[in-house]
């Protein structure tokens, strides 16, 4: 059997994952609202967080692992649906504990999503694993920071019910995804047979294998409290350093974010060609000189100097996500679950810590801290050469 890339497919998720992570970012953008509308502290909008990040972080691996025994052809559409769900009650909720229910339920359509859909855009990449996973992650990066901006010209103008026209969103990723469901139920299955067929085990032994997972989730750890550092308060920063409006912030948090969404579908075909191990180390220790002096730099060299962090950072992820699952044959979506739930959980809660030092030392201090966060990127020296013990597929 010959392998090609299902080029619809992968364009598929990826659309539904711009769908999915929109739909996710609405929720803390409505923040401000929840509150005043039920006269929330801050404890209670911290455990509508909680709540959310819980079920579509934690669930992540379970989810993966399950469908890795048992695949379910339209797991993807049943996650997608718990998504419509939850915006229709966010939408309609006249009470705290409908709020924290329909985080939990968007929460939950996101811990199926992301492990199902990385498994199967492998199954669709005809080989070519890391374009497979930079397309379908770079759908997301794009949705998360489309989110937002849709709320603030959508929701915050028009309240908490206006939430419910994005079920539409929904709707059309409801639709796709039957579409991935049925080609999975025939074409997928007999490509997942085939590699069950032709696969070779990585001759590592399991204490190996276990030291180079943890080394990727230390490098996942690092790398995704950096840019929490930079996504959440990287306005706050150059609003404090550099005096600059918040329109003119928010525009060079878009440059940096638009970068990170091209570095995304960069490293994805460079660790096709080059091999993951070297994507990794350069893309996390290689942002070391440039995150070290970004806390120092002038307005014009932190506009540029940002936009080089967020270019070469964001290409580890799905190099991650491929050597994670060629370390782990057979367990493609456990691998997934567990790095999408390992990223989603870090970025929360590293976003939440990185908010206490602020409070205490200064945001500029906060920089000056986690500009040494790239060095853990070392670590990936001792992970082992897979180049000659890659499996076949």
């Amino acid at each position: 059997m010959t392998e090609e890339a299902a080029l619809g497919i992968l364009a598929a998720l990826s659309f539904c994952h711009l769908l999915n992570d929109m739909m996710q970012s609405l929720l803390p953008a409505i923040y401000p609202i929840l509150k005043t509308t039920f006269g929330l502290d801050f404890g209670q909008v911290g455990l509508i967080t909680l709540t959310n990040q819980l079920t579509a972080s934690l669930l992540q691996p379970i989810v993966g692992t399950y469908t890795d025994r048992r695949p379910l052809a339209y797991s993807l559409a049943t996650g997608m649906s718990f998504t419509l769900l939850g915006l229709l009650l966010l939408a309609g909720a006249g009470h705290y504990s409908m709020v924290l229910g329909a985080a939990a339920l968007v929460g939950l359509g996101s811990s199926i999503f992301h492990p199902e859909s990385s498994r199967i855009a492998r199954l669709a990449s005809g080989g070519r694993h890391g374009f497979a996973q930079a397309l379908f992650q770079v759908g997301g990066n794009t949705g998360s920071s489309v989110g937002p901006l849709l709320a603030a010209f959508i929701v915050l103008p028009h309240g908490q019910g206006s939430i419910a026209w994005f079920s539409l969103a929904a709707l059309i990723a409801l639709v796709l995804l039957v579409h991935v469901g049925t080609w999975y139920k025939g074409v997928g299955r007999r490509i997942a047979r085939w590699h069950d067929a032709v696969a070779k085990p990585i001759p590592l032994g399991r204490t190996r294998v276990g030291t180079a997972i943890a080394i990727l989730l230390l490098l996942t750890f690092s790398k995704y409290i950096y840019l929490a550092s930079l996504s959440s308060y990287f306005t706050f920063y150059l609003i404090a350093r550099f005096h600059l409006s918040v329109q003119s912030a928010q525009l060079h948090l878009f440059l940096f974010l638009a970068a990170v969404a091209a570095g995304t579908m960069i490293g994805g075909p460079v660790g096709d060609r080059i091999g993951r191990r070297y994507v990794i180390l350069w893309s996390i220790l290689g942002v070391l000189p440039f995150s070290l002096a970004l806390p120092f730099a002038n307005l014009f060299w932190t506009r540029i100097l940002s936009v080089v962090i967020g270019l070469v950072l964001a290409s580890a992820f799905s190099a991650i996500i491929v050597y994670g699952q060629e370390l782990l044959p057979g367990r493609v979506g456990m691998v997934a679950g567990l790095f999408f739930g390992v990223a989603f959980g870090v970025g929360g809660l590293g976003a939440a810590l990185l908010g206490e030092l602020a409070d205490h030392s200064g945001i500029v201090f906060v920089y000056r801290v986690c500009s040494f966060l790239p060095a853990i990127g070392a670590l990936a020296i001792w992970l082992p050469r897979l180049d000659a013990a890659e499996r076949v597929g």
